[in-house]
């Protein structure tokens, strides 16, 4: 008889082993939070790690990351788009980097309430011009297409919401209720490490490597990232990008040649959709082109806005 209390021991603690992992990983806060460049805004959702880049005085610019990689992955982009004269406000979504790892599910409504507190709060509402890269592209889509009159311009750098590659093991995860949750709670965090080059040569790109390591560590960074493939990443923006072209907002949209996740097809679709979008290849580029072709990538935008 005490055998099977033995095994229904082992078999409780093994469901909720991944859960009791996440409980046990450190929040971020004011420790995490001491030091770091930028400020905190306490947000209708939570506190919001914010920094602005370039000049005091010029054009908005919002650059909005992607889903595994904190604002860091997008901070050479943001340092060449102020290089350029724009004023460059970049946030960390919740869950990701020293943001506050809020409840609830990553949606479309989510992830724009952070951006519109976050623009309120900055009072940075007109004739703003929106930097998406991946997931991030995605937001950037849906808040112009519910705020066109605030928007000069798009960018989108490898967005997603139109055409995705995704691993089975992610599209079990994101399809499972409760067992994906415990496969993606169990194997998520050693997949990601897996994925992680090494090191680099160039220190940009050695420092968002750090940065996704670190991520690993945090309270709330791999329920963050399912929820998200559950919201965000489920949709598919047709809708939003017929509507910024009906619209005429200005949409610029780069691409890597060599990207895995969002492949260069998707480039055939958005044309589809919107026409009158300026798209751009960057050769030799994956899906971490933000900061391993942070030049090319700048010099496309350039080249864009100039025409």
């Amino acid at each position: 008889m005490l055998w099977w209390i033995g095994i229904l021991t082992g078999m409780v603690l093994l469901a909720a082993l991944p859960f009791l992992i996440e409980r046990l990983r450190p929040e971020v806060g004011p420790t995490a939070r001491h030091g770091a460049d930028g400020d905190f805004a306490q947000l209708s959702q939570g506190v919001t790690h914010y920094r602005w880049v370039g000049p005091t005085r010029g054009p908005v610019a919002v650059c909005v990351h992607g889903l595994s990689s904190p604002s860091v992955a997008i901070e050479g982009v943001a340092e060449g788009l102020g290089q350029m004269g724009y004023r460059v406000l970049m946030y960390d979504l919740y869950g990701r980097g020293l943001s506050d790892a809020v409840k609830g599910k990553q949606d479309r409504a989510f992830f724009l309430r952070q951006l519109a507190d976050l623009l309120a709060h900055q009072n940075a509402q007109e004739e703003l011009t929106l930097v998406g890269y991946s997931m991030g592209g995605q937001i950037a889509t849906a808040y112009a297409a519910e705020n066109t009159h605030q928007i000069k311009r798009v960018i989108l750098l490898a967005a997603a919401g139109i055409q995705v590659k995704e691993s089975s093991f992610a599209a079990f995860c994101r399809s499972t209720p409760l067992l994906g949750d415990w496969v993606h709670g169990m194997f998520a965090r050693r997949r990601i490490l897996a994925s992680i080059p090494k090191s680099s040569r160039q220190p940009s790109v050695q420092k968002v490597l750090m940065a996704q390591r670190q991520e690993l560590h945090r309270r709330g960074y791999l329920p963050s990232i399912l929820s998200s493939r559950r919201g965000m990443l489920s949709e598919v923006h047709e809708a939003e990008h017929r509507m910024l072209g009906r619209e005429d907002v200005p949409v610029i949209a780069v691409w890597g040649d060599q990207d895995q996740v969002i492949p260069i097809s998707a480039l055939g679709v958005l044309a589809q959709w919107n026409r009158s979008a300026r798209q751009e290849v960057v050769e030799g580029a994956d899906h971490a082109l933000p900061y391993t072709h942070v030049n090319k990538l700048i010099e496309a935008i350039r080249s864009a806005l100039r025409d």
